[in-house]
């Protein structure tokens, strides 16, 4: 089948035209950017300047989240007590940061404090007996879960009959019962008054540390522990607005100007300049080799490397992550291979509606990954799993608008378990199983699925002439960062834009122009839009481009380059 290319373009509603000029001229901007930012809800100087100079007294009070007072309390008992407390982090890039996170934190403040990961393969996602198991040899009378135990009812009941208490600070979807914990942290959980329900698990965390800090008299300084907190968020794709913003910009500035050493190490082994990491860079450079050893191993190592205070080991630690990572990458490779050839011979996606594959050799670690290449690729919600301990467990990948999570929970009476987000989910099922979920799933799939979601769409924020990008105008572009769901790097539609020059396919099916409108030149690319090459060549008499504005290292100066979306 071949991907989809045509997009639907749809230029977001120009807001209210007095709004934007008062914006406009209270900041001095241009009034296509003062649009951008009122439909981005910020319509008034005062947001502006929160949103442009964030600081940390934007943050809501931690004790507003249910079950803060109870946890605070729990914890401090047993720093005074000189209880064992145990760390319990998820696998990925999320529940390693906030696993490091609180344990030096709950270190720096005088608990004995241990971690533990659980092995992805060998005990799957959230709080195992395993784990618990683990827990009790180490005398263990606190487990502090983080990134997951929302839904890990009777793993709690058990960790109670072996005299080990439970602390959730958790992001995810809540079933229909709450663990009988000491505290449950979520802001999502049903009751919780939270005004800000988009944390990241460790962000979660971090108000606990926030919570716990100020209880006692402010003597720790938080916000170092703020760059744990940028690379979760950022990397769990989660909405960047509100707390979320504020953290994420904080944060990349604590890694930028002070990096700790292991992230110091981790950025030099990527090949990564220091001082210059964006949210980019996090998604597609930290956070895959951070992933990468709980994909193929042991997570444990990327927890070593984030809390070791010694540069030199924090090296070879890095030169794991890094090996890893290339590992990771072949296989992950060859696994898309076979998807791929799987879907063209033997599945008709008008007809199913979703991917769904099932094969009992692909490695666990790499299912999620490819799930959302396909979702890349075909465009369709995409389920792949494997088989692990004689269940078939996998990954699902959902396209905008389609919540996926949703769809699984109207036909979890197929499934042993499943949780997660709108466009993420994991799931398990006995493979016998398997084709009576897939016809399942693909009966809600056609039933939710439209024509319109099922055709990608660009949102535009504003048309533009190319002579408006001022350096201070990218300037100020620059200022919107750190960019993320929710606050993307702006899109813009330029009209009747001519070539200044043929356009070439470099590297691996990317497309370069050099295009002008009324005398101003601009660079640009279109990353994998090499098959508009020919629409490019032939538009002699101007063409209608949708783009956002990026930066270019050339020689050491930064320079403009239209980051190509599609064109017409």
């Amino acid at each position: 089948m071949t991907p989809v290319k045509e997009y639907r373009w749809r230029t977001i509603d120009p807001p209210d035209a007095q709004i934007v000029a008062s914006l406009s001229q209270s900041l001095s901007i241009a009034p296509s950017l003062a649009s951008v930012l009122v439909n981005r809800g910020i319509n008034e100087f005062e947001k502006a300047r929160r949103y442009f100079r964030p600081t940390i007294d934007q943050l809501h009070d931690p004790f507003l989240m249910d079950g803060m007072y109870q946890a605070v309390d729990r914890l401090l008992a047993a720093r005074t007590k000189g209880e064992q407390v145990l760390v319990y982090g998820d696998y990925d890039v999320d529940g390693t940061n906030g696993a490091s996170m609180l344990y030096l934190f709950f270190r720096e403040i005088g608990c004995k404090v241990t971690y533990y990961i659980p092995d992805r393969i060998k005990e799957g996602y959230g709080i195992s007996r395993n784990g618990i198991d683990k827990a009790k040899e180490l005398n263990v009378t606190l487990l502090v879960a983080i990134d997951c135990g929302i839904t890990a009812i009777d793993q709690v009941e058990y960790a109670r009959s072996l005299g080990i208490e439970v602390i959730i600070c958790d992001h995810h979807e809540p079933s229909d019962v709450i663990p009988n914990a000491v505290a449950v942290l979520d802001p999502l959980k049903p009751g919780c008054s939270y005004p800000f329900k988009s944390l990241c698990g460790c962000g979660v965390g971090f108000k606990f540390v926030q919570a716990l800090s100020r209880t006692l008299g402010n003597k720790v300084d938080v916000e170092q522990y703020l760059d744990f907190v940028a690379l979760a968020t950022t990397a769990d794709i989660v909405p960047l607005i509100d707390e979320n913003r504020v953290l994420v910009k904080l944060g990349l500035e604590l890694i930028n100007n002070k990096p700790r050493p292991g992230i110091r190490a981790l950025t030099e082994s990527a090949g990564m300049d220091i001082g210059t990491m964006t949210t980019g860079q996090v998604v597609f450079v930290m956070a895959p080799r951070i992933n990468a050893v709980g994909r193929l191993g042991d997570a444990t190592r990327a927890v070593e490397l984030l809390v070791s205070d010694d540069y030199e080991s924090s090296i070879e630690f890095a030169r794991v992550l890094e090996s890893e990572n290339h590992e990771r990458r072949r296989i992950d490779e060859d696994v898309f291979i076979e998807a791929q050839r799987l879907v063209e011979n033997f599945l008709d996606i008008e007809s199913d509606g979703a991917i769904i594959l099932h094969q009992e050799q692909w490695h666990p670690g790499v299912v999620g990954i490819v799930a959302s290449r396909m979702v890349e690729k075909y465009y369709r919600p995409a389920i792949m799993m494997t088989t692990v301990d004689g269940v078939a467990k996998g990954s699902a990948r959902s396209i905008s608008g389609f919540n996926i999570y949703q769809a699984l929970k109207r036909c979890e009476d197929k499934l042993l378990q499943f949780g997660g987000h709108k466009y993420a989910a994991g799931l398990t099922l006995e493979v016998d199983r398997v084709p009576e979920f897939k016809e399942a799933f693909n009966a809600i799939v056609k039933e939710l699925l439209t024509e319109d979601l099922l055709t990608p769409e660009i949102g535009i924020d504003a048309e533009i002439d190319l002579s408006e990008l001022t350096p201070k105008y990218l300037r100020l572009l620059n200022q919107f960062a750190p960019f993320g769901p929710m606050n993307m790097r702006p899109v813009f539609l330029a009209r009747q834009v001519q070539l200044a020059s043929q356009p070439r396919i470099v590297g691996k099916n990317h497309l370069r122009m050099k295009m002008r409108k009324n005398g101003t030149t601009f660079d640009g690319i279109g990353f994998n839009l090499g098959h508009l090459f020919e629409r490019a060549k032939a538009s002699s008499n101007g063409m209608d481009i949708v783009f956002s504005v990026d930066e270019n290292n050339f020689s050491g100066i930064q320079l403009p380059q239209l980051k190509i979306k599609d064109l017409k």
